[in-house]
Order: C-alpha cells, then structure tokens, then sequence
C-alpha cells in the first residue's frame, strides 16, 4: 500500500525569510513504525531549516544503514541526498564537503551504524573537523533486524529475547569530546523545545557538529514479562505466529533547563533525563566529560549543549582548499598552465 502527501497546504502558513513554508521543507510520508521517536527527530531538522531559512536546495541529507538512515526520506524532499554503504556515510560527507563547501551537510545515522561497524569512520570524521552536522539517532538496538543490542545499550539492559546485556555502552557524546568534536549535545527525541534550537546551533557552526539524540524504539522496548513483547503476544494467538508491531503513542516531554524528568518507555521502563542548566559553562571540554560521567553515576542522561568551540578551524580551512565549489572553478583556474603548474613543483622541492 502506499501513501501520497496531499499538494495542498493551508494559505495562512507562515513563511521564513525566504518567503517559503515550512511545506516547502516536508518528504515523504514516514514508513516507521507508529510512534517512533526517528520522526519526532526528522521533524526537528525539517522546523530547524526552516526557521533558520536555509534554502532547501543548499541542503544535503546523507546516512548510512538502518531505521535512523531512512529518515532523510521524511524531511527535505528538496535537497540532496546520498544513502552510503552501512557505516560508510563520514566517507561520503567528508568528500562532499570538501567538493562544494558552500552546502549546508545533515548526517543521520544511528547506535548500530555509528557505534560499531562505522566507528572507524566516525572517530576520523571528528579528527578532520569535516564542516557538518552529524545527528545519531540512537535506540540501543537494531530496529531494522529484529531488536539486537546495539554498542550503546546500556549494561544490563533487558532486550526483546529477555536476556539482559552484559557489557557497558558506548557513551558517544563522551567519545566525540574526548576525540576533540567542536560542537557536542544531547538531547531526547521528545523534547522539540530542546531539538530544534541544537540543530539550528549546529547546523550555523563552522565544523563538526555532533548531537546524541536517545529515541526509543517503540517495537523492541520489550522483554519478557511485558504484555507487549512478543512472546506474550505469541502466546495469545490462535494462529501461525506473526511479528507484531502495535500502534504507540509518541513519546514527549518538556522540562525546564536544570532540572531532571523521568520518562516512562513504552515497555514501563523509565530513563532519566536531566537538562544542562543556564549557567552551564559549553567552553570547558573537561568540565563537560566530568559533567557527562557524574551523569551517568548517578543512572541520568545529561542533555543539552555539552561543548562549544567557536574558535574553530573546519576541514577546508584547515588544507587551505578552494574558497569556491569545484563545479564552480573555471577552467583557467582548474588548469593554470605549465608556467603555474612549474612554479608550484619548484617550490615544493
């Protein structure tokens, strides 16, 4: 069955400095499961480029394998747009960016396509401080192959087979301060007031820009006990098992800066979120690991703006590249002629 966005949009919508609507920067309708917190994030960054009045077409949307990696479908219908090879995406955004530096590059990826297979990639995107915004769109498991714990579950975690993890989570937003990111946060799928600012922040800042968004998966945030786990499920059905996905409703929340929330998953489990305070110092990257851990001592998700470098140097800048896009260099300056070409080999020898 397939679904088809209606053309038509109410006359009144209000419309950026572009004199565009918000219309102008929707996808496709969203195949996720019902409730998914990776919609909530696709519609941040939609309302995120509109308000900051980004033109769509000066867009471009990459990603690599899994749930997280579909979500450029959903948002920004207009811009460009490259789905990589499974942990593969750093590679593509980092020869983009250094193609065209005039675009605006959004990352979506998540734990499994950052955390493990693509780590290698994503430690050396943070390292050249490639000038994009990467968003992980992070859930603890694999969505798109049945629920396995992904590198970021939590020790101890119950996953939907009733077994509970062993081993300790990667703690991204601790990774990317301690490898030297320039712009590292938080933040919860649910929490539009608190999204939506951050990827504006990110997407204005001259570098790497990182953002951690924990969202729940609502079809593995199961286990056995639960009477929406699959083998509860299962076990009520008169006929030949099928894997079933519920309707949920979408997890939000609002709180204020400096205080903490708990927030109840749909499988009754509660995470605890708490925000960074208004006076909380973004310039000191050691105060931000220290405040990150404490966090997690004490079982809290700390969110909000980590780390600010304003001071930073991207990639371009750093190699002393182009300032124009490669498509846009003519043909006098992409072949200078030999007198050039011999006065640039002399002074290299």
């Amino acid at each position: 069955m397939s679904y088809i966005k209606p053309k038509f949009r109410h006359p009144g919508l209000p419309r950026n400095a572009l004199g565009i609507t918000v219309a102008e920067y929707d996808g496709a309708i969203s195949t996720l499961c019902a409730g998914c917190g990776h919609d909530s994030i696709s519609a941040a960054i939609r309302n995120a480029c509109f308000l900051s009045s980004i033109p769509p077409h000066r867009i471009a949307k990459l990603s690599g394998i899994g749930c997280s990696s579909k979500m450029p479908t959903y948002f920004l219908g207009k811009s460009h747009g490259f789905n990589s090879v499974h942990g593969r995406m750093p590679s593509v955004a980092t020869g983009a960016s250094l193609a065209n530096r005039d675009l605006t590059y959004i990352g979506v990826s998540g734990d499994g396509d950052t955390a493990s297979i693509g780590m290698g990639q994503f430690i050396h995107l943070i390292r050249r401080n490639v000038n994009m915004t990467y968003i992980v769109a992070n859930n603890g498991c694999y969505g798109l192959t049945k629920g396995q714990d992904s590198a970021t579950a939590d020790l101890g975690s119950i996953s939907k087979s009733g077994a509970a993890n062993s081993f300790d989570g990667i703690d991204l937003a601790s990774l990317a301060l301690l490898q030297g990111a320039s712009f590292v946060a938080r933040s919860f799928s649910g929490d539009k007031e608190q999204l939506e600012p951050l990827f504006r922040a990110a997407m204005a800042h001259n570098g790497f820009a990182f953002i951690d968004v924990v969202s729940p998966c609502v079809t593995f945030n199961n286990h056995v006990g639960s009477t929406k786990s699959y083998a509860q499920t299962r076990e009520h059905l008169d006929v030949m098992p099928l894997d079933y996905v519920p309707m949920r409703d979408e997890i939000r929340t609002q709180y204020d800066a400096g205080t903490s929330r708990g927030v109840t998953l749909h499988d009754g489990s509660v995470i605890q979120l708490r925000k960074a305070s208004v006076d909380y110092q973004t310039d000191d990257r050691n105060a931000a690991m220290l405040a990150v851990q404490e966090a997690h001592d004490d079982g809290r998700i700390l969110t909000g703006l980590l780390f600010l470098d304003p001071n930073t140097q991207d990639l371009n800048q750093n190699l002393k590249l182009a300032g124009k896009p490669l498509n846009e260099l003519s043909t006098d300056e992409l072949c200078p002629g030999s007198k050039v070409l011999n006065s640039i080999n002399e002074g290299l020898r």
